[in-house]
């Protein structure tokens, strides 16, 4: 009988890559990242196209921690929103 594959190596964090944000194994792509891709409305399949060096396994793996870790991820989101308006304001005011 063949043996089922590891689901829980394919997210990985540390902290010299992405400021430890948890990502996709052996990519930069974080689960912050697929997590706001698909609350657009993008479906893993839609996702899958857009980043065609992860597979379905790896995406819904990502939407799994996102559920299983939801305030975490929901707090990362929130700090890279809050970043983007800072530098917008910023941007807009003449600073950079």
């Amino acid at each position: 009988m063949a043996t089922g594959i590891d689901i829980s190596e394919f997210i990985v964090a540390s902290q010299d890559i992405c400021n430890a944000r948890p990502r996709i194994a052996g990519t930069r792509i974080t689960i912050q990242s697929l997590v706001m891709d698909h609350k657009t409305g993008m479906s893993a399949e839609a996702i899958a196209k857009e980043y065609p060096q992860l597979n379905l396994a790896q995406i819904y793996s990502a939407l799994a921690y996102y559920h299983a870790n939801k305030e975490q991820i929901e707090a990362d989101i929130d700090a890279y929103r809050a970043d983007c308006e800072d530098w917008e304001s910023r941007y807009r005011a003449g600073e950079l």
